[in-house]
């Protein structure tokens, strides 16, 4: 049985100009921004593509940063170095167009991008994310993501955590 999606790094050649998710700013950021922040290095994306279509069922973008250590709860750092900040890989943003929703397509999204993060050589101890409601901190928060100490639409998850999620 071959999976419904493949998953490819975002190149000129893909046509952007039709994905709606539903969120203007997502969709304004995708159709118009995403190939700025790549070649300026700031961030790169990924797409889903539906096989037989090769229509752009969702995207994410992944950037590196980093967590102040005042940031994270006690109970994880104790267990680490005594730097300012730990190394971790942003999860800019994470999109599913209209047409795909509900298919379990943003929890594939997220896989594909723990899988490319363990894959990279720069080490990483966590992945975060702004969340843009709470329904979007719902979906993390299901998938093990945690709320940084001051700031709760932020959310991280441990790259230990992750290894977990992706078996």
């Amino acid at each position: 049985m071959n999976a419904p999606f493949r998953f490819e790094t975002l190149t000129d050649q893909h046509d952007r100009k039709m994905f709606s998710c539903g969120q203007d700013a997502l969709d304004r950021y995708f159709q118009t921004q995403v190939s700025q922040d790549i070649r300026r290095h700031i961030a790169n994306c990924f797409l889903a593509i539906e096989n037989g279509t090769d229509a752009i069922a969702g995207f994410y973008t992944i950037a590196s940063a980093g967590i102040p250590m005042t940031e994270l709860p006690p109970e994880i750092t104790k267990r680490l170095p005594r730097y300012p900040s730990i190394p971790a890989v942003r999860i800019g943003r994470l999109a599913v167009a209209l047409p795909f929703r509900g298919k379990g397509l943003g929890s594939a999204l997220l896989a594909d991008a723990i899988l490319r993060v363990f894959s990279a050589p720069p080490a990483t101890f966590a992945m975060l994310v702004d969340a843009k409601d709470e329904q979007a901190v719902a979906f993390y928060r299901h998938h093990g993501f945690m709320p940084l100490a001051s700031q709760p639409m932020t959310l991280f998850l441990p790259m230990a955590t992750a290894a977990k999620l992706v078996g």
